[in-house]
């Protein structure tokens, strides 16, 4: 599924909408600091299992 330019620029105006211009940087930086501990957790689980099994899955 692919988003075009209108859909895209819909949602950013919704966005803008809901939360004002000013708190756009304050919400994308809280979700790209989400981002990084769930991959950051992931990549940790990941190694714990291979540590356990003594093999890569």
């Amino acid at each position: 599924m692919t988003f075009g330019a209108t859909e895209i620029i819909i949602v950013v105006a919704v966005i803008i909408l809901f939360f004002g211009a000013r708190k756009i940087p304050e919400l994308a930086r809280g979700i790209g600091q989400g981002i990084n501990e769930f991959q950051r957790v992931s990549k940790k689980s990941k190694n714990e299992d291979e540590d356990a099994d003594g093999n890569k899955k």
